[in-house]
């Protein structure tokens, strides 16, 4: 299994443990990703604007390589996954959108929205499988109960983003239950942790924080993993401090067997 990979600036900075960890895993699990060549930032917010073309080029050059390369484009970031994932939904749904950007980058072949956009999580579940994780774990999260926390951006809006129900998602849970741990469904895990307004408000987004971090712990949560770098940020600057906050890779490279999850978090012998 091949894919083209589009990491974002994050995972090459503050989020090194993100990539390093999911290109580690996808090793093992025998999922190859080709990395974009010079790829550049995807803008990390979602224009909301239909004539804000400039800043939805970068998302589209991306695109246009996936689809040249004849690969489906993975993501990993949350907000790189929605940004491009609804720039990529525009493309394919929005003629006069789609007609000015192409305009605008005069490729060769113009782009109509044809890559297939993938977040990691979702090639877990749909190319490798749940069942054929969990054969390979070597170092399953005994007992563990883990909480998932999705946020706003994997899951909205559904018409666009497609990743999973918005109000009742599954996926994360049945990934941790591949990893060997006890899955832990609470209700603050598809809610917005206040992440962009941490330097503009850090008064909301602390309070927002911890209504997740205390709502994971009060369900029984002994650790939360996320796939957002600002949510992974802000769950741990901003939240209470009771659970201890992960990206889902690093549980999944430690129970692979391919590197130690820092924390001391109990597991199988």
């Amino acid at each position: 299994m091949e894919f083209s990979y589009f990491p974002g600036c994050t995972l090459k900075t503050k989020a090194r443990e993100l990539d390093e960890t999911a290109r580690l895993a996808a090793g093992a699990l025998g999922v190859t990703l080709r990395e974009l060549p010079e790829w550049q930032c995807c803008g990390a917010v979602y224009p909301m604007s239909k004539e804000e073309i400039a800043v939805r080029l970068s998302s589209v050059r991306a695109l246009m390589t996936a689809r040249d390369e004849g690969r489906p484009l993975l993501t990993l970031c949350s907000a790189c996954h929605h940004v491009i994932k609804r720039v990529n939904h525009d493309m394919r749904t929005d003629e006069d959108l789609r007609a000015k950007t192409n305009n605008y980058l005069q490729p060769e072949t113009p782009y109509a929205g044809e890559t297939q956009v993938v977040h990691y999580l979702e090639m877990l579940r749909d190319e490798v499988g749940f069942d054929e994780i969990s054969r390979k774990v070597t170092s399953p999260f005994k007992d563990l109960k883990v909480a998932a926390y999705y946020g706003c951006m994997l899951l909205r809006p559904s018409s666009a983003m497609r990743f999973d129900n918005p109000e009742n998602p599954s996926i994360m849970e049945n990934f941790v239950s591949a990893i060997g741990a006890t899955p832990v469904k609470f209700p603050y895990r598809n809610e917005c942790c206040g992440g962009y307004l941490a330097i503009e408000d850090r008064g909301v987004s602390r309070k927002a924080s911890c209504r997740v971090t205390r709502s994971a712990v009060q369900y029984g949560g002994e650790a939360l993993i996320t796939a957002c770098p600002l949510c992974l940020y802000n769950l741990k600057e901003n939240g209470d401090g009771e659970v201890p906050v992960y990206y889902f890779t690093e549980f999944l490279a430690a129970a692979l067997g391919l590197k130690t999850l820092e924390g001391g978090l109990a597991r199988a012998s």
